[in-house]
Order: C-alpha cells, then sequence, then structure tokens
C-alpha cells in the first residue's frame, strides 16, 4: 500500500500531473492578468514531451557526470520533499519529529543544482545565471525559513504534520502568522525564481540563465523539478498557514488541498503581474531589510504568544 502512494497518489504521479496542472494555472493567470490569451491546458504536457523527443547535447566543455546529473537530482529532492508535507490529512505519508527541517533542506537542493548546472557547463551565460541564481538563494531563504520556524515555534514542534495539526486545532492563532504567510510567498517568488526575483534569467537578458546549454530530457526534468517544486512549497505553505480541510471523505480533503494549492499559485501569478523585475542588489535589500525585518517581528511576535497558549 505505502509503494503505491508513493508512486501513485499522493505520490510521483499526482504531483508530476499537479505540476503540469500548476504551471498551467499560473501562465494561464498571468496572460490573463496582462490581457493576453495564454496557453491551451495542454500546452504544459505538450513541452515536456516535445522537449523528450529532442537530442540531449552537452557542451565538449562541460563537466559530463555533473552536467546530466543535476536535473535528476533537482527533481529527485522536490519529489522527496512532499512526503513529509500533508496533504491529505494532518499527518504526512512519512513524519518524524524534524521534518520541517528535512522538507526545508531537499526545498534548496534544486537551487544549488541550478548553480552547479550553469557553473559545470561552462558557458558564459550559464554561469552568470548560475551566480545571480546562488547570491539569490542567500537573500530570501533567512526570511522564509525564519517565518516558517516562527510558526513552528508557536507549535511547540519542528514536524510539519505537527505544525498542521497544532493550526487546526486552534484556528484563531492561524491569524497571528499572517504577516509570515506574506513574507513566505513573496520569498517562493525568489526561490522559483519568477518575477520580481527573476534575474537569474530576466525573460532571454542572459539567454536562459544556468539552462543556457541544456535542451532534451535534460531541460524537460528542469522544468518538471521547477513545477514539482512549485507544487511541493505551495503544499508546504498550505500545511502551515493554511491548516484547515483535514476530513474523514478522502475526497473533500482532496478537493480542499488541491484548492489552497491553486489559490497559493494564483497569489503567486498575481504578484509576479503587478510587480515590476528588481535588480539582484534591490533583491538583497528587500529580503535583508524589508522581509527579514518582518521575519524576526513575527518569532517576536509567536514568542510571546506562546506562553499564553493552553497545551
Amino acid at each position: 500500500m505505502a509503494f503505491v502512494q508513493l508512486l501513485l497518489f499522493p505520490g510521483l504521479a499526482f504531483l508530476f500531473v499537479m505540476g503540469l496542472a500548476a504551471e498551467f494555472v499560473d501562465r494561464k493567470l498571468y496572460a490573463r492578468f496582462q490581457n493576453r490569451v495564454g496557453p491551451p491546458w495542454f500546452q504544459p504536457a505538450a513541452d515536456f514531451v516535445k522537449l523528450l523527443s529532442k537530442e540531449n547535447l552537452i557542451p565538449d566543455a562541460a563537466d559530463r557526470p555533473i552536467f546530466g546529473l543535476m536535473p535528476i537530482l533537482a527533481f529527485a529532492s522536490a519529489v522527496t520533499a512532499y512526503f513529509y508535507v500533508p496533504t491529505l490529512r494532518s499527518n504526512a505519508l512519512f513524519s518524524f519529529d524534524g521534518d520541517l527541517i528535512v522538507v526545508l533542506y531537499f526545498l534548496t537542493i534544486p537551487t544549488l543544482t541550478f548553480f552547479l548546472a550553469g557553473w559545470y557547463s561552462r558557458s558564459a551565460f550559464s554561469m552568470i545565471g548560475a551566480i545571480r541564481s546562488m547570491i539569490q538563494l542567500f537573500a530570501y531563504e533567512v526570511p522564509l525559513f525564519l517565518c516558517l520556524l516562527a510558526a513552528a515555534l508557536l507549535a511547540d514542534t519542528w514536524s510539519v504534520s505537527g505544525v498542521a495539526s497544532f493550526y487546526a486545532n486552534h484556528p484563531p492563532l492561524i491569524l497571528i502568522n499572517l504577516p509570515g504567510f506574506a513574507v513566505s510567498l513573496m520569498a517562493l517568488l525568489g526561490k522559483l525564481e519568477k518575477v520580481p526575483f527573476d534575474i537569474p534569467e530576466a525573460e532571454t537578458e542572459i539567454v536562459a540563465g544556468s539552462f543556457t546549454e541544456y535542451g532534451g530530457k535534460s531541460l524537460a526534468f528542469f522544468k518538471a523539478a521547477i513545477n514539482v517544486e512549485m507544487v511541493v512549497a505551495a503544499s508546504l505553505l498550505a500545511a502551515i498557514f493554511l491548516p484547515f480541510g483535514f476530513f474523514a471523505n478522502p475526497i473533500l480533503s482532496a478537493v480542499v488541498y488541491i484548492a489552497k494549492v491553486f489559490f497559493i499559485v494564483f497569489l503567486i501569478a498575481l504578484a509576479r503581474s503587478v510587480a515590476a523585475r528588481l535588480r539582484l542588489d534591490q533583491m538583497v535589500v528587500v529580503c535583508w531589510k524589508i522581509f527579514g525585518t518582518v521575519s524576526f517581528g513575527q518569532i517576536v511576535l509567536n514568542l510571546l504568544v506562546k506562553g499564553w497558549v493552553p497545551r
């Protein structure tokens, strides 16, 4: 039974389909917000199949083992993180005290693979994109981690399932974490390298950033990893900041879970449609001065409230 769950639902197959659906919703909403038509519903799947059919070329100067391994590692790490996030019930498929740290670790690996992929492609454009991705990582990760850990401090547990269960049993406390939710959502734009934090690629300013030399199956897996990462990160935010909708009926729980994920995707599309791209130095200033201040304030607030919450 566990193997079926890992492979089908809520495992790999479901996550992959959700990733394609999330990409479509994000692109469609982003287009509609700009008065464009946007892609048809099957476009993400068609793009993936088309990339799989193309020849996988590796530059002569590239480090071949690292060049070929990075897309697989990015995809595998994002998928693995999903199994520790509660979806249909307040307990994840796999859960232990401290799995929040593990999930954050796994969600950091894709960005590291982007850096290594770009750096070892030995292309000037790829290396510039790789450096920008790494600088962004140090900017948005701190406020993102602090906001998620602030919610965990109030719940008095380092388990994602434990945090979700705590706030599901104390619904009014969800409101206390709203500033952290807003910062986490904006930091997620940086993690996914979307406007206004898309400077690693900047819409062909440096061709395709870290992925300039990638094509075929390797690029397909990188794109799939980004889609999966978006779903996993949205699921994590939903579990911690929107921990409701866990019902005895699995179908009803699945509907609420999918609605929460697409609500966060909607917020992502809305945020990137109303913002202009920031330079790298501006992005770092925003993350450290504004997001960092709010995240520290969230920790202080949660510590003050913690002593008044009955256990």
